[in-house]
């Protein structure tokens, strides 16, 4: 029922409760108060009363002679119904009760609680007299010669509590009254604002809002992070968290704080938006969507969206890799063909001969290239690689040897797909790094131990600048005419290697050399 009441109904409902709850605090408050407020205002009378019935001649003179004490009846009397008091009650030595409202309590001895009257000093306090609460005020009685004759006590009995709450309804009830008509007023003024703030949305629309955006950000594949003006991380995802190594605490934290890469950190906070950016981040290779949010001509921060794309990256590599070779091979057989129609017009020509040293030429080259290839690799997929380099780079008018180092046993099949992937970019490049220097030339060295396999590709190009050996592997990274490296082959290259747990680096000696290591079976992840 409560969840189906509107919001000012609710207000209004807590804000009666909240007003209830106050009138019962005050309440208790005022019955307290008044408790006390009895208690010393009862006890001041009942000890001014007692001391003027101790200060009686008549009292005195009764109680030094027996036969007299019936006088003092009618003088308690008498004093008790001027006073007002609940009780007076005059005793001898012995405590007994002489005089009292009640001819049940004559004879009885006086009730004295923790009064220390007997010592000849007045006291006043609170006493249980006959299952009732009073203020009494006890004072003792002395003779001329200063010895204690007897005691009177005053008392007067505590109103009950439902006779001081009657006495305190009237005011309650106007503080109920007004206290009332300031909560609906304040009630329906709070949600008017709230409701105002809130687009007009009761508070289980709200609750079902966020509910169903909770189920569709932590449903969707994608990565979603919000970042405020700050930068800090105002929402997260569960997979955005996984594909940014982000801790589950990260909301509320700024990136610096949560060590975010230099290269994310710009993606995320670029001025204006961006569509399917690449970023490389350790192992995976993203793809980042930007979109400023402004609400009321004010930016108050950014949504981002990720996707994973490096299964995606790594197949369209190894398609162009394998795209190239077929490339090659049909130039090749090309170049195969013109031969053979050499071939037809010698014999044409009847230039005998001829035709077989031209074969036994083109043939000798062709199998000294195939068997030196296949001799040291015996990767198939990797052997053919390099023989269509080594025609593509003769195309370019660049040498491109098998260092004498050079040996690979067969080898699994995902290793044979990231060597293609990383011979194919580190030839690629080093190609390009030469250029079309005269007698230019690249050298590549493949060698397989028992728990990983080295890559070594030479050139002799230009080689890195010393401050860009790490940033020749970023994404984005190119230099012109003096390296040749272009933005995505090594960054790529750097990512295969990392997620088989292997590592990538590069000096000068003579020329640039690129140095790969990738171990026989994948330490640095799962292979995506």
């Amino acid at each position: 029922m409560w969840s189906r009441l509107s919001l000012a109904g609710q207000l209004l409902l807590l804000q009666l409760a909240t007003v209830l709850v106050v009138l019962v605090a005050v309440a208790a408050a005022s019955l307290a108060q008044s408790a006390e407020s009895f208690r010393r205002s009862e006890s001041r009378r009942a000890l001014a009363v007692a001391e003027d019935v101790a200060d009686t001649g008549l009292v005195r003179l009764a109680l030094s002679q027996p036969d007299k004490e019936d006088l003092l009846q009618p003088l308690a009397e008498s004093v008790r119904t001027v006073s007002g008091a609940s009780f007076v009650v005059i005793t001898p030595r012995d405590q007994r009760i002489l005089t009292s409202p009640d001819p049940a309590q004559l004879g009885q001895p006086l009730p004295l609680g923790r009064s220390n009257v007997l010592e000849g000093r007045a006291w006043t306090g609170v006493v249980a007299v006959a299952g009732r609460t009073s203020v009494v005020a006890h004072v003792p009685i002395i003779s001329e010669d200063g010895d204690l004759l007897g005691i009177v006590a005053v008392g007067r009995e505590y109103p009950t509590i439902w006779q001081r709450l009657g006495d305190a309804t009237p005011n309650l009830l106007v503080y109920l009254g007004v206290a009332s008509a300031l909560g609906v007023a304040g009630s329906l003024l709070a949600a008017r604002r709230v409701k105002r703030q809130t687009l007009g949305l009761e508070p289980r629309e709200i609750t079902g809002l966020v509910e169903h955006r909770e189920a569709m950000l932590h449903g969707i594949r994608e990565g979603v992070i919000s970042l405020d003006p700050a930068r800090r991380v105002t929402l997260v995802n569960d997979e955005a968290r996984q594909l940014l190594h982000l801790p589950a605490d990260c909301v509320g934290r700024t990136l610096e704080d949560l060590g975010v890469d230099r290269r994310l950190m710009a993606a995320l906070t670029a001025e204006g938006a961006s569509q399917d950016e690449v970023v490389l981040l350790e192992d995976r290779v993203l793809t980042l969507s930007r979109m400023p949010i402004d609400v009321r001509g004010r930016a108050i921060g950014s949504v981002s969206t990720l996707r994973d794309r490096t299964e995606l990256v790594t197949l369209q590599r190894e398609l162009g890799v394998s795209r190239h070779v077929t490339d090659t091979l049909r130039a090749q057989a090309h170049e195969f063909s013109n031969q053979l129609h050499t071939i037809s017009g010698l014999i044409q020509l009847g230039e005998f001969d001829d035709v077989v040293r031209f074969v036994s030429r083109v043939s000798s080259a062709r199998s000294m290239l195939t068997d030196e290839v296949t001799s040291r690799v015996a990767d198939p997929a990797l052997a053919a690689l390099l023989i269509a380099k080594t025609s593509q780079a003769a195309e370019r008018g660049v040498q491109l040897r098998l260092s004498l180092d050079t040996h690979l046993d067969p080898v699994p099949e995902d290793l044979s797909d990231d060597l293609t992937t990383v011979v194919g970019n580190l030839v690629d490049n080093a190609l390009d790094a030469v250029g079309p220097q005269r007698d230019g030339w690249v050298q590549v060295e493949v060698a397989g131990g028992a728990d990983e396999v080295r890559v070594v590709v030479r050139d002799s190009g230009p080689g890195v600048a010393p401050e860009a050996r790490e940033d020749v592997f970023e994404h984005g990274y190119t230099t012109k005419a003096d390296g040749g490296l272009r933005g995505f082959g090594l960054a790529l290259t750097r990512v295969v290697c990392t997620r088989r747990g292997g590592g990538i680096a590069v000096h000068n000696d003579n020329g640039a050399v690129f140095t790969a290591r990738l171990p026989m079976h994948a330490t640095g992840g799962v292979r995506t």
